[in-house]
């Protein structure tokens, strides 16, 4: 078992480090958010307080408790108060490898309007299926804490294991029935069996919450003109859930291109 970033193999902290490159590149990320990767069922690792696009040497990298959040080295360097969303999310869900917390301004609004969920309507994203959970920090934790900061940060792990309740219970595999939970006013969180996996899986949901709010936009200014609005046709349970266990199988494919699209970036380093 991995006890020291030293310990763990060079082609995966490669990936990891392509992973947060990636994912401000499509602006899954900015300065904030964050990618993490299980190493082992007690042990996850993430960057420490930095924006991901900076992310380039083992130095960046802090190993963590899945059971309590905390560092491993007492004199490991800062690290980001919202590690508890992937701990918990870990510790609830032993099937999960990789987690990505982020802040999408594409994504957010579908957190504040409760009428009108997230859902699946292009065929990358099935994985969303037909509609997707919102934690609200508030019903679901400040309430019951009405001491307690309301920051809306994720930052004990109380909240954390609210959290990943939202993603619903494990399935024999140990994977939560929702992979994505939005966090109202937030941003969300999103599950993957690996890095390339998750990090695919948060690109796809920022572009289905693209093109719904697209949709939306089409079927609003029609129904001005129109006394019929016309339906969109989201996808049914069935075409979310086929579309979902096959079409993102293919993120092997497009991570080639994402890997080489970082390179050639002299924005983003590897220092490995």
């Amino acid at each position: 078992m991995a006890s020291s970033i030293a310990n763990i193999d060079e082609t995966l902290l490669r990936t990891y480090i392509h992973g947060c490159h990636i994912m401000h590149h499509h602006q899954v990320v900015d300065a904030y958010g964050h990618l993490s990767i299980r190493i082992s069922p007690t042990i996850f690792l993430m960057c420490r307080y930095m924006a991901p696009a900076l992310v380039s040497s083992r130095d960046d990298l802090v190993l963590y408790s899945v059971d309590t959040g905390e560092a491993l080295d007492s004199n490991a360097p800062r690290g980001f108060s919202e590690r508890y969303i992937h701990s918990e999310v870990y510790k609830a869900y032993p099937g999960v490898q990789a987690v990505i917390h982020s802040h999408s301004l594409d994504v957010v609004p579908f957190s504040l309007v409760p009428s009108r969920p997230l859902k699946a309507c292009i065929h990358m994203a099935g994985f969303l299926g037909t509609a997707v959970p919102v934690w609200d920090a508030t019903a679901s934790y400040y309430q019951q804490h009405p001491d307690a900061e309301r920051s809306m940060l994720v930052n004990n792990t109380e909240m954390g294991a609210s959290l990943a309740t939202a993603l619903s219970t494990a399935d024999c595999y140990g994977l939560p029935q929702h992979a994505v939970a939005l966090m109202r006013g937030h941003g969300y969180v999103c599950t993957g069996e690996s890095i390339e996996m998750v990090v695919a899986k948060a690109i796809y949901t920022a572009h289905n919450a693209r093109v719904q709010t697209t949709v939306n936009c089409l079927v609003g200014a029609s129904s001005t003109t129109s006394s019929n609005t016309p339906d969109i046709l989201y996808f049914d349970e069935r075409e979310a859930t086929d579309t979902g266990r096959t079409t993102i199988q293919g993120a092997a494919k497009p991570w080639p291109l994402w890997v080489a699209e970082v390179t050639k970036d002299s924005l983003y380093t590897m220092d490995l």
